[in-house]
C-alpha cells in the first residue's frame, strides 16, 4: 500500500517542523510506504525529517535535462542530491500548464538516470469524461510511458489516476468509477508485464472517503493533496487503508 502526500505550493520551515513532529507522535500502519512531496525549498529538510518518522521524500517535478539553460527548473540529479527518492511526474496541474505525454516520458527517463522512482499521474478532464472518451484518453497517456525501453521503464514506481474534474473541487469519483479506470489500467499494465505495479487514486481524497476508495480491488493507495497538509488527517487516510 502506497500513501502519498502532495503539499503542492504550501509550507515553510515552521510548517515542516510541526508536520514531522506530529508524524513522530502518530502510530503508522504497517506494510505501507508513506511518501511526501514538499516544495523544492523544503525537499532536503523533508528528506531528513521524514526519514526519522518513516516517510520518504520526493520531488514535485523534474526537468528532463541533466543541466543547462533551464531557469527555474531542477534536474533529477539535483533533487536526488537534495534527498529525493521519488519524483511526481505528469501531475494534472503541470499538464494543464503545457506538459505533454512525451514530456512525462522524458521525465521518467531522467528519473531513471538519477536513480529515482517515478510516480506518473494520468487522468481526464470533465469534457473528456462527458464524451465517454475517458478510458481511451487515460490509456493513451499511459502508452507514452510504456513505450520507453529499460532502464527507463524500470524506474516506474507507481501510477496515480487523478480525474481532473475531481481535484480541488470537493467532488470525488465514486469508488466504482475509480475502480473501473484502475481495472483498465491494470489490464494494460498486465499486457506489458507490469501487472503488480501499484495503482493510486488521487482526487479530493479525505478521511471520510478513503476507506471506500481503498477497499476497491485495484486501488493500491492514494495520492492526497489538500488533506495531506494536516498530518492527523493524512494518518487517518493511511489507517483507513488497513480497515
Amino acid at each position: 500500500m502506497l500513501i502519498a502526500a502532495n503539499w503542492k505550493m504550501h509550507g515553510d520551515r515552521a510548517f515542516l517542523t510541526a508536520y514531522f513532529e506530529g508524524a513522530g507522535a502518530l502510530s503508522w500502519p504497517e506494510a505501507q510506504t508513506h511518501l511526501v512531496f514538499p516544495p523544492a525549498t523544503l525537499l532536503e529538510r523533508a528528506a531528513e525529517a521524514g526519514a526519522a518518522v518513516g516517510m520518504v521524500a520526493g520531488a514535485q517535478a523534474i526537468h528532463p535535462a541533466r543541466d543547462g539553460a533551464h531557469t527555474g527548473c531542477l534536474s533529477a540529479e539535483q533533487v536526488a542530491e537534495a534527498g529525493a527518492r521519488w519524483a511526481l511526474l505528469g501531475h494534472s496541474e503541470r499538464r494543464a500548464q503545457g506538459e505533454t505525454d512525451l514530456d512525462v516520458a522524458a521525465q521518467l527517463e531522467a528519473a531513471a538516470r538519477a536513480g529515482l522512482r517515478g510516480l506518473v499521474c494520468v487522468g481526464e478532464g470533465l469534457a473528456v469524461r462527458e464524451e465517454d472518451e475517458a478510458e481511451a484518453y487515460v490509456l493513451g497517456q499511459l502508452a507514452a510511458v510504456l513505450a520507453l525501453p529499460a532502464p527507463a521503464l524500470d524506474a516506474l514506481g507507481a501510477i496515480a489516476y487523478e480525474p481532473i474534474w475531481a481535484i480541488g473541487t470537493g467532488r470525488t469519483a465514486t469508488p466504482e468509477l475509480a475502480q473501473a479506470m484502475h481495472r483498465a489500467l491494470r489490464e494494460r499494465l498486465e499486457v506489458a508485464g507490469l501487472g503488480g505495479l501499484p495503482l493510486l487514486y488521487g482526487g479530493s481524497v479525505k478521511p471520510d472517503n478513503a476507506k471506500a476508495l481503498l477497499s476497491q480491488p485495484d486501488i493500491d493507495g492514494v495520492l492526497v493533496g489538500g488533506a495531506s497538509l494536516d498530518i492527523t488527517a493524512f494518518n487517518a487516510i493511511a489507517r483507513a487503508a488497513n480497515e
